[in-house]
């Protein structure tokens, strides 16, 4: 039989799995809505004046 301590740790686990959950879903959703789609980004051009050639 489980004791009373082992119930509190229990749940303070899952509080704990549940709070990462809803801190990661916040997260992916912030990334989301600052996300710039790839038609707007433009492609690395390497700068030439730093090569030792003409």
């Amino acid at each position: 039989m489980p004791s009373s301590d082992d119930e509190l740790v229990s749940r303070g686990e899952q509080i704990d799995a549940a709070e990462r959950g809803e801190a990661k879903r916040r997260l992916l959703a912030q990334a989301e809505a600052e996300r710039i789609p790839v038609q707007e980004t433009t492609r690395a051009v390497p700068d030439r004046r730093w090569r030792g050639g003409p």
